[in-house]
């Protein structure tokens, strides 16, 4: 059996960052915790070897600079990343209705995707993180989300 390339390893390090940052997000909301005290849980409880799994809540091998920059980024921009989302949520689902993990998980991107990550790799990414979280048509609606926002940048039409 080979070993994973580091560009491979690189690429799941950074997704498992943008796993992990939904799941502060999303922690942050449901608990009221502080950002900064719930990074530090992350980095300090949560980020074990490769060995553990992410039912036990743990986040192996994630990318931890990332892990902290789009949780903060997230956090400075919440303003603004909820005035995007709201316009893009179509005007009969409004973004209380939004289930919290999907919430956290577009509040991300699209702050993500506001620092320049380009729209093909946001979009790919965020998919592969929606599939993590969910089963149903949840991923697709954050792929209908991330194209609107990406057309809205400028950025690659008709992403996936």
């Amino acid at each position: 059996m080979t070993e994973p390339s580091s560009t491979t390893s690189r690429k799941r390090s950074r997704t498992i960052a943008r796993m992990a940052a939904t799941q502060a997000l999303y922690q942050c909301e449901q608990t009221g915790a502080n950002p900064e005290s719930v990074l530090m849980e992350f980095i300090r409880h949560r980020h074990v070897a490769s060995t553990a799994c992410f039912e036990d809540g743990h986040i192996p091998d994630a990318d931890l600079n990332l892990l902290e920059e789009l949780v903060r980024n997230a956090v400075l921009k919440q303003d603004a990343i909820d005035t995007t989302l709201t316009a893009l949520l179509p005007e009969s689902w409004p973004m209380d209705r939004l289930d919290p993990v999907l919430r956290a998980l577009l509040r991300t991107a699209i702050g993500e995707m506001m620092t320049g990550l380009p729209a093909q790799v946001a979009i790919n990414e965020y998919l592969d993180v929606a599939h993590g979280f969910f089963s149903g048509d949840e991923p697709k609606m954050v792929n209908g989300i991330l194209d609107r926002f990406a057309r809205q940048l400028g950025g690659e039409q008709g992403a996936r």
